[in-house]
């Protein structure tokens, strides 16, 4: 009988085990969806670690507008993400910290490794069967990518790119690696409804802090920040 009550403990034991890690892990999660939205977690106005995703098209010239009325000095030094597939979105950006550098003799180097790419979630015109595969795979580089980067902030516009790094930013969140502030700006194209990224960010609650560019928007997304016309 003992020896049997001994084989019996081990099998009792992982249920509580695997329970108490399940209600640890949500409490650390409502943590964190509490905590969300919250200023920067900074005890000084020191400078934070910025990750910008870039996008084709319009994404990248207004999100490249945004961050000429960033305070640079404060959102620095800035890394800028875009998908494999686009490589001008990140010649843009270079030019442009390279027109931010001081002419002052003493030049900042523009570092390779603040321009980065990603694999893309899903081509245009690919089938959602296959792009199971590629989203697993733009997953695993997001997460690397965000380990290596280790932003304090995240700003976005609406590219598909963005929702496997906010979502690996948000799991580095829950698992105490790093606190990430998620900045999303719609784009000025939405006009009476968010794109497919703004809408999941928005009901999954993993952006902390949610503008729009129109009012009509703002009312029908009343957790959403009306700004005005940022271009």
């Amino acid at each position: 009988m003992e020896k049997g009550n001994g084989h019996c403990f081990p099998k009792l034991m992982l249920p509580i085990i695997f329970t108490s890690i399940f209600i640890v892990i949500m409490i650390r999660l409502a943590y964190v969806l509490y905590h969300s939205g919250k200023p920067l977690r900074t005890s000084s106005p020191q400078p934070v670690r910025t990750l910008i995703i870039l996008g084709s098209g319009g994404h990248t010239a207004e999100m490249l507008n945004l961050i000429n009325v960033l305070q640079k000095d404060r959102f620095t030094p800035r890394f800028y993400v875009a998908a494999a597939t686009d490589s001008m979105s990140l010649q843009k950006a270079q030019l442009l910290e390279e027109s931010l550098i001081p002419q002052t003799g003493a030049e900042k180097m523009i570092k390779v490794d603040q321009f980065l790419q990603i694999y893309r979630s899903r081509e245009v015109g690919q089938s959602y069967l296959t792009s199971i595969w590629t989203t697993l795979i733009a997953m695993v580089h997001a997460l690397w990518l965000t380990f290596k980067i280790r932003p304090q902030v995240i700003v976005c516009n609406g590219p598909g790119t963005c929702i496997p790094l906010c979502v690996a930013a948000f799991l580095f969140k829950v698992a105490g690696i790093r606190w990430s502030s998620i900045f999303y700006v719609e784009s000025i194209a939405r006009v009476r409804k968010l794109s497919l990224s703004g809408l999941l960010l928005y009901k999954s609650h993993l952006a902390d802090q949610f503008f729009v560019q129109w009012p009509q928007l703002q009312r029908k997304y009343p957790r959403a920040h009306y700004v005005g016309c940022l271009m």
